[in-house]
């Protein structure tokens, strides 16, 4: 073999590695492309789901220990903070009309059926259930969850206005809202679930939470806790239901109700305590 034919030879080998570690490095850039959402933030990561059961069937996802910013400064839904959360247990779907029968004996739903989210409830309604639950299951750990605790959960790990990224138009895969022509709320579980094993977070129905409102987080708690105070007449919502439009939902997204009252759109999704 000729001098020329042997350096061709030494060329290919030392640059086939080369070929091969730029084809990799393009694949692994339009795989992280594939998982960030419209401005670059990245979406929830998918994590190993561990589920509990009750005996009224009602199915828990654990949710793991964790910090995230709560809030969202750009939507005027801060001051954003970073919030310390601990392991707890969050409901798979909202509490349906076929649990609430079971449990307080009537439904008070103005879109029936048993597998449909209860709604017309109120917050005041919401608590003497959650009585009953942990009377019937013979514990004292059923409650609703923490405002933090539920945007913690929401988010699942991403920092997007919805877990899945920015653009709304995913939403679709995830969410009954106004966009579904107003026909009231729908099975819970039919569409997509989040990373963390979440059905309908976004849409179907507004979400209570346990804590007192306040208008913005000035001097809210680091931590998940509940946060009491003064206006608890006015109890907090997250979500957003099935007559919203699409720019209205979202993770950091937030409003409120009167404590005493229901609402065609308003129920609500439990927490088991670890």
């Amino acid at each position: 073999m000729n001098e020329s034919n042997q350096a061709g030879r030494r060329l290919v080998v030392v640059l086939a590695p080369v070929v091969m570690v730029l084809l990799l490095a393009t694949v692994a850039a339009f795989w992280a492309a594939g998982r960030t959402g419209t401005t670059g933030k990245s979406v929830a990561p998918e994590v190993p789901l561990s589920y509990v059961t009750n005996s009224l069937g009602m199915k828990f996802v654990r949710i793991p220990a964790g910090e995230f910013t709560m809030g969202d400064d750009s939507l005027g839904f801060g001051p954003e903070r970073t919030v310390r959360v601990g392991a707890f247990l969050m409901g798979v779907h909202e509490v349906t009309q076929a649990q609430w029968q079971a449990v307080m004996g009537y439904n008070p739903s103005r879109f029936p059926g048993p597998q449909r989210p209860v709604e017309q409830v109120s917050w005041l309604d919401v608590q003497s259930f959650l009585e009953q639950l942990n009377i019937r299951e013979g514990t004292n750990r059923y409650r609703l969850p923490s405002e933090a605790e539920w945007e913690y959960a929401a988010r699942a790990g991403s920092q997007g206005r919805f877990f899945f990224g920015d653009d709304p138009g995913g939403l679709r895969r995830f969410a009954w809202f106004g966009a579904n022509e107003n026909r009231g709320t729908r099975a819970v579980g039919s569409l997509r679930p989040s990373p963390w094993g979440l059905y309908d977070i976004y849409g179907n129905v507004w979400e209570y939470v346990q804590d007192c409102w306040h208008e913005d987080y000035r001097n809210a708690p680091r931590d998940a806790r509940v946060w009491g105070g003064v206006n608890c007449q006015l109890r907090g919502l997250r979500g957003g239901g099935w007559n919203n439009r699409a720019d209205t939902l979202g993770s950091a997204v937030r409003g409120s109700y009167d404590a005493r009252f229901g609402d065609i759109s308003n129920g609500f999704r439990v927490v088991l305590m670890e």
